[in-house]
């Protein structure tokens, strides 16, 4: 599995989501490159499409404006995850195909935990595929 990954800021919390993603074995295309957020997101969200990455993980100070520049990207799916419910939701009944974290509110282990979740679920749920075609629909 490749994950698209991009950070606007390093702490303790981006080292231990980078560390999970080693752990399992996960190749990193890291982004971040002293990009703004904006760039960031958009290229997790580019990466992700484009067939670089399977998955994507961007980190802001709060999540979100990484994961509204992803969303500009057609066909991304970026959800801002804070525990490991919202991000195994996300993929299941969303089909999420980038995670959006915060760097400043999560906490390390958290944030790995959300991580797991969200890696850790496969495929939509069947039941959504409908909803999840509308979503699809939106982009067009």
């Amino acid at each position: 599995m490749r994950v698209a990954y991009g950070a606007d800021d390093a702490n303790e919390t981006t080292r231990a989501v980078r560390q999970a993603l080693a752990d399992r074995s996960i190749e990193v295309v890291d982004v971040t490159a002293d990009r703004a957020w904006p760039d960031i997101g958009a290229a997790v969200g580019r990466a992700v499409i484009g067939g670089d990455a399977d998955l994507g993980v961007v980190l802001c100070w709060t999540g979100t404006g990484t994961a509204i520049a992803a969303n500009k990207v057609p066909g991304v799916r970026a959800a801002l995850a804070w525990d490991p419910w919202i991000a195994a939701g996300a993929r299941r009944w969303n089909d999420a195909n980038v995670l959006a974290m915060s760097l400043k509110r999560l906490a390390p282990d958290v944030a790995v935990e959300v991580l797991t979740a969200f890696l850790d679920t496969t495929g939509p749920d069947p039941d959504e595929a409908a909803n999840i075609a509308r979503l699809g629909a939106l982009d067009a």
